[in-house]
């Protein structure tokens, strides 16, 4: 025996059914350590290299309430133990199957979304989960995949891989959003954001600026990735994809303890991929680097640090934009399943890509203060870059080609280009939060304080020019010259189009604090409140150096929050109802010179969460009322000033259904309806709604089914898809209305899942719809695809 083993000892045992047969599957805690492990078929279980002294072992299972025993372990011996369940082999046989049967697509407890831990029908606040399992079921690769399953959202721009972006835009409750946050703090990642190291996603619906701000949220929601985190032992998996258009992806899991205490934890998750465009040219390669390690000090402090490394390269996004004060009416037609454009044809070279960067690092330290309060101290600091073109059109009426005011129609289109040079984005978060709880008579608090600092430093330099005009129903003869020498040559000789510059530093400087009271078991009441006070320098002009005069302010607004839960039946139905409020910083004066205010939303909600049978139905069904005021619009009483005066409302219904009804099988579900209209605003617009607001119905399902039994345990079955109605892109009095046109589209999978290795295929689109989305623009989206995946787990 070595002198290491001396110094430490070792727990096995056996844990049977109180028929004496072996009880597998059982989860097995030495408590006071990271140590962890499952019984194997036989019941068995064993950890290694403990540490001499007295221990709690805990014994739970799906099903009964957990059990403790208490051990002594010696150096250089074994401490034998022997459990036995009350339940009989065939009792615990029922509670496994409903075990399996549990929904495994849904998520009833979230320590992000209220900065707090606290299960789903305790939170009067809507939010999604899409959960690790239910990506795999779909082979998702990327963020944009994944949301598709978000009750209400749509994604209305493909990420355009610019310093200041956050991956792709999506719509929720009629507003714009990215995804920014991370673990609930800054998280930006301006590419196509790969989804190797995330173990979920969360939507959360509703302005939220009370505990996340204002700088990465919108009054609909927010986004927040939570990613993979180190594990006690080792293990990890490696995937290949392939399919149509090139794709072609690699990713690997990997997973490993550096000591043997098993006190530090290293993990990392890598990816790289590479996929062609459905149109003649173009396409989209990545590289995903995402390392973390925890180590826990003791049973009082741990760290968690990791870092994600994204570098990328990816053509324009066939983007059509409408040019200023062309009206639809010249066009001759105002949809776009009626443009004269050729869905498949890029118009554009493939040389006319953008390079793009992001460093991220992330660090959170978790101390135990007492039984009942914690602290917790999160860090992060990104940095994204962007340098190249982007090519993008405008679709032109033909009377602004010929001059012919009796020629209607829109045969052509402007190629044009906008480039970053050398962008960069930095953020950096500090954030530090008092997690606890404590009781007033026999009223039972949960509280989180924190106190929050961001800074950002944006160095942006946009700029772009028009290489030519065409006409997309003639043969293009210089079709491959809008390329990335032809439009060099256009800046060298000083044609720029638009020079803009966005170079300045904010920063934000925030107090927050957010109580929930049970008042009994049944009623909780919610109450917060986040004061915020923010510093914009001002923006640099590069020509002087100086600060350009009247961009310097700041301001400080408040954004209170308030909830109610009461649960008619505990623990199943919850009847909720909120108040929350987001807002956004303004600069600027009106005619008499006042200073602008923040701008700001308030949202009413009210519905039901249910989590019954089980768990295996879960919903939501709510309503909410969101108006946001102090508008800033133009002065209808003095020409080239502004008045903050102007209101907004967006009010509908959503609701979600997640289910496991029988064994194996797993639905998830959401259907939307949304009501945007500007209510106060100029003439052009007002009482009707915003071309940004997306489409107003929207619906998404996914089904997926695994055999339980027999020779082929493990093949599965997916089939699911996405409907959005018509969307008005392009809606004022004097412009006209442009739609989008509604579609439907189709998803299928299968695969079989084995404990070592799985293998899925799938199919994106099945009836090869064409379809667009966008915002005040018509941007077409991929055909039909199929994918394959293969894993190996070790």
């Amino acid at each position: 025996m070595t002198f290491a083993q001396q110094q430490h000892g070792t727990v096995s045992g056996a844990i049977t059914t109180s028929d004496g047969k072996p009880a597998e599957f059982v989860n097995v805690v030495l408590k006071g350590t990271n140590k962890a492990t499952n019984t194997d078929s036989g019941g068995k279980f064993e950890f290694k290299r403990v540490t001499p002294g007295s221990y709690q072992l805990l014994v739970s299972f799906i099903g009964f309430d957990p059990k403790e025993q208490t051990i002594e372990v010696s150096a250089g011996q074994n401490t034998p133990v022997q459990f036995s369940l009350s339940e009989t082999s065939e009792q615990l046989q029922e509670i496994e199957v409903r075990g399996e049967r549990l929904n495994k697509f849904s998520r009833t407890e979230s320590a992000y979304v209220s900065k707090m831990p606290l299960k789903n029908l305790e939170n009067p606040q809507v939010y999604t989960t899409i959960t690790r399992e239910l990506m795999a079921d779909q082979m998702v690769f990327s963020v944009d995949d994944a949301i598709k399953n978000a009750p209400g959202m749509t994604k209305v721009w493909d990420a355009t891989g610019r310093s200041g972006d956050g991956g792709s835009y999506y719509n929720i409750r009629g507003f714009l959003v990215q995804s920014q946050l991370r673990n609930g703090i800054a998280g930006n990642v301006s590419s196509k954001i790969d989804a190797v190291n995330l173990e979920r996603i969360e939507v959360i619906k509703g302005p939220s600026a009370t505990l996340f701000g204002n700088a990465l949220t919108s009054y609909g929601g927010l986004i927040n990735r939570v990613t993979k985190k180190p594990y006690a032992g080792k293990g990890g998996e490696v995937t290949y994809g392939t399919g149509s258009f090139g794709f072609n992806r690699i990713s690997a899991d990997f997973n490993t303890p550096l000591d043997e205490e098993e006190n530090v934890l290293f993990r990392l998750n890598t990816a790289y991929s590479y996929e062609g465009s459905f149109q003649d040219n173009g396409f989209t390669k990545s590289f995903a680097f995402a390392p973390s390690l925890s180590y826990r000090v003791d049973d009082r402090l741990s760290f968690n640090l990791d870092a994600e490394f994204y570098t990328g390269q990816n053509t324009g996004l066939s983007v059509y934009f409408f040019p200023w004060g062309q009206t639809i009416a010249s066009m001759g037609v105002d949809r776009a399943d009626e443009l004269s454009v050729d869905y498949k044809r890029s118009y554009a070279n493939e040389d006319l890509y953008q390079t793009s960067r992001n460093i991220n690092f992330f660090g959170q330290m978790d101390y135990k203060i007492s039984e009942s309060w914690r602290s917790q101290t999160n860090l992060t600091v990104t940095n994204s870059y962007s340098d190249g073109p982007s090519p993008y059109f405008y679709l032109l009426a033909n009377s602004t080609v010929t001059g012919d005011p009796n020629d209607i129609g829109t045969d052509y289109i402007s190629r044009n280009d906008q480039f970053t040079d050398n962008s960069t984005d930095k953020v950096f978060e500090m954030q530090q939060n008092f997690i606890g709880e404590f009781t007033i008579g026999d009223m039972k608090n949960r509280l989180v304080a924190g106190l929050d600092f961001f800074y950002k430093n944006s160095d942006q330099y946009f700029s772009g020019g028009t290489y030519d005009t065409v006409n997309v129903t003639q043969p293009i003869l210089n079709y491959r010259n809008f390329n990335r020498t032809s439009m060099d040559a256009i800046y060298i000789n000083g044609g720029f189009s638009f020079v803009y510059p966005a170079i300045y530093k904010t920063y934000t400087y925030s107090a927050f604090v957010s109580d929930v009271l049970n008042i009994t078991d049944r009623l909780m009441v919610l109450a917060a409140l986040r004061v915020d006070r923010f510093d914009n320098k001002g923006n640099l002009n590069e020509t002087t150096g100086d600060i350009i005069d009247g961009t310097a302010y700041d301001q400080t607004a408040l954004a209170p929050k308030f909830g109610v839960v009461f649960q008619p039946v505990k623990d199943k139905v919850s009847l909720f109802a909120n108040y929350q409020n987001g807002f956004t910083n303004k600069t600027g004066t009106d005619f008499n010179g006042k200073a602008f205010t923040p701008e700001r939303a308030n949202q009413i909600e009210g519905g039901v969460k249910v989590d019954l049978l089980g768990g295996k139905l879960t919903g939501t069904v709510s309503y909410y009322d969101i108006e946001v005021v102090n508008l800033v619009r133009s002065d209808p009483q003095h020409p080239n000033f502004s008045i903050q005066d102007g209101t907004q409302v967006s009010n509908g219904v959503e609701t979600e259904l997640v289910a496991s009804p029988l064994q194996g099988l797993n639905l998830i579900a959401g259907f939307a309806y949304n009501h945007s209209e500007f209510t106060k605003s100029d003439e052009d617009v007002a009482g009707r709604r915003p071309a940004t607001a997306g489409a107003p119905y929207v619906a998404n399902f996914w089904a997926s089914y695994t055999l339980q039994k027999g020779a082929v345990k493990g093949l599965g079955f997916g089939f699911g898809g996405n409907y959005a109605s018509d969307n008005k892109v392009v809606n004022s009095a004097s412009i006209g209305v442009f739609t989008l046109p509604s579609y439907t589209v189709l998803n299928a999978s299968v695969f079989y899942d084995h404990t070592k290795f799985r293998v899925g295929l799938k199919v994106d689109n099945l009836t090869d719809e064409h379809y667009w989305i966008g915002y005040s623009t018509v941007n077409p989206q991929k055909l039909r695809s199929v994918t394959g995946s293969i894993t190996y787990r070790f």
